[in-house]
């Protein structure tokens, strides 16, 4: 039980978590003005805007620097951990995001055109990854909370 104590009293966690669950949030209210649709999947889901993910990184970073130093290899780490999953969020993630929207849309045209029972039996997620403009708001996001922790 000490362990799980100490893990919660942990700042830089507790702050990532902070910008974690901020960015979700977010993101949960941003698709409902846009929608008009509550979308609970939005609480924990990939994808959107701001990027959580690069909220958490960036508070991670910016955290450990605080209490660290910018000067300490765990900085270096937590520096360079978070340049990989921005760029990946913007890459791979991103581009799988789309490559699930065309295979979405090819499965429905073949069902419709052939009328073949559903090919598959639930459509694959599309939002995976993030614009570069999700990723520097959530990057900006991450920042702000752990400079005001």
């Amino acid at each position: 039980m000490t362990v799980i104590k100490d893990i919660f009293a942990n700042n830089i966690i507790a702050t990532c978590t902070i910008a974690w669950a901020t960015a979700q949030v977010l993101k949960t209210l941003i698709n409902f003005v846009i929608t008009k649709k509550f979308n609970a999947e939005r609480l924990v889901g990939a994808g959107g805007m701001p990027s959580a993910h690069s909220a958490f990184v960036c508070s991670l970073a910016v955290a450990t620097a605080k209490e660290c130093g910018v000067s300490s290899p765990v900085f270096a780490v937590a520096a360079a951990l978070a340049v990989i999953v921005m760029y990946d969020a913007m890459g791979v993630r991103r581009a799988a995001g789309e490559q699930a929207k065309t295979i979405n849309i090819l499965t429905d045209a073949i069902e419709k055109a052939f009328g073949t029972p559903e090919i598959v039996n639930e459509q694959l997620k599309e939002f995976l990854g993030h614009t570069p403009v999700e990723v520097v708001a959530g990057a900006l996001l991450g920042i702000f909370i752990a400079r005001i922790r």
